[in-house]
This record gives structure tokens, C-alpha cells and sequence, in this order.
């Protein structure tokens, strides 16, 4: 019974380690003319936008498409980020339970 216990204690520590480095995940990314920078969290959700005095100079459309271009990359890197973490996650649960 102590064995199980045990084990149940470990398995609910991973899972609360796993929930917390979930919501740490953050991605930031900079256009490549440097006038966006776009900071995301692991859902891909908005957490911080910057703009530098160069967005004077773009279009309405040219501003739209970096604006988008940049917020999709910086979610990119913040889901592969996520991946990372479940693949991990999963790789430890399945070393435990086949071991």
C-alpha cells in the first residue's frame, strides 16, 4: 500500500510540475524590420505587443499582414514549445508505467 501511495504522490507532483511549465510557455517574436514585437503564451493567446515609431511608414494592408505574419510566428514557437513539453511528459509517464 505504501508502494502505491508512493507512486500516486510522485505522479500528482509530475502533474502539477507538467501544469506549471505549461503556464510558464512564452514565444516572442520581432518582425523582421523590427518595428512589431508580438509575446504570447502557450495557448497562443496575446500577452504583450510592441510597436516602434516604423509602423509610420507602413500601409494599413502592410501593417495587417507584419502584424498577423509576426503574432502566427511567435504562436508557432510557443506551441512547438508545448509539444516539447507533452512529448516529455508523455515519455516519463510511459518509462513509469513500462518500468
Amino acid at each position: 500500500m505504501d508502494d502505491l501511495e508512493g507512486l500516486v504522490r510522485r505522479q500528482l507532483y509530475r502533474m502539477q510540475g507538467f501544469s506549471e511549465d505549461v503556464a510558464r510557455v512564452r514565444a516572442r517574436e520581432v518582425s523582421e524590420d523590427g518595428a512589431i514585437a508580438v509575446e504570447v503564451d502557450g495557448n497562443g493567446a496575446l500577452r504583450n505587443l510592441e510597436f516602434s515609431g516604423d509602423i509610420s511608414r507602413m500601409s494599413p494592408e502592410e501593417f495587417e499582414r507584419v502584424l498577423v505574419d509576426t503574432a502566427n510566428a511567435a504562436a508557432q514557437q510557443a506551441f512547438a514549445r508545448l509539444s516539447e513539453l507533452i512529448t516529455d511528459f508523455n515519455g516519463e509517464r510511459s518509462e513509469q508505467v513500462g518500468g
